[in-house]
């Protein structure tokens, strides 16, 4: 039994490990994005494979869990939300990525008006991350329902951040090739709050033992 907690505890160990370099990721590329620097933004691309190792190193451990000791209740669910926060980390980074490599496609031109609210809609999704995270770590309820009340707040502004483009595109198309990069950041930043917001459930169902997927302004007590 004691080894079994010490494997329990060097899984989420991994976890923290690839979850802090996802963060890392997701704030690099904005960054990188809003100081026009493409050498910054190729970093983070590269720093993508330690992720992926990451993904596949984390799923083999809570496999082999899963198998060889055959958990019951608490045990059982931590184990099974490591599982989906490994596969959403893992989407994040990916994602973070595709940040990266608009950042280098959009360095060498001027930034729009359009991009003050991707970079406000950037720190609401870097924020529901840093919470969700958090929630995880210190097997919060309270940060975790949170994040979950902050997904619409995102998802108002992506919609407000994607019209005020496509009118931009639809307007005039001597920025279009930049636009759509734009767009696909704003849809790229709206899936990250998603996996944050599925990491929240999943820091639920561990803590609570309650599924919260697909219900819509869920706060659980």
């Amino acid at each position: 039994m004691l080894r079994f907690e010490e494997e329990l505890n060097e899984l989420q160990s991994h976890l923290l490990e690839m979850a802090g370099l996802v963060e890392s990721a997701i704030r690099g590329s904005i960054r990188a994005l809003s100081d026009h620097d493409a050498i910054a933004a190729r970093k983070i691309m590269a720093g993508d494979a330690r992720i992926n190792d990451l993904e596949i190193e984390n799923d083999d451990m809570a496999t082999r869990l899963l198998v060889l000791n055959q958990p019951v209740a608490r045990d059982l669910r931590f184990i099974t939300a490591a599982l989906k926060i490994n596969n959403d980390l893992e989407r994040m980074g990916d994602l973070a990525t595709d940040i990266a490599e608009r950042a280098v496609s959009l360095a060498n031109g001027p930034l729009f008006d359009t991009a003050l609210d991707i970079l406000q809609l950037a720190q609401l999704v870097e924020d529901m991350v840093s919470k969700s995270l958090q929630a995880f770590l210190q097997k919060d309820e309270d940060l975790a329902n949170t994040v979950l009340t902050s997904k619409e707040l995102v998802e108002d502004l992506k919609n407000t951040t994607y019209q005020r483009l496509v009118s931009a595109i639809e307007a005039t198309r001597a920025n279009a090739v930049q636009d759509v990069d734009l767009i696909f950041i704003v849809h790229n930043l709206e899936r990250i709050a998603g996996h944050a917001a599925n990491i929240a459930a999943d820091v639920l169902f561990f803590v609570k033992g309650i599924d919260v997927r697909h219900r819509a302004h869920v706060h659980v007590s």
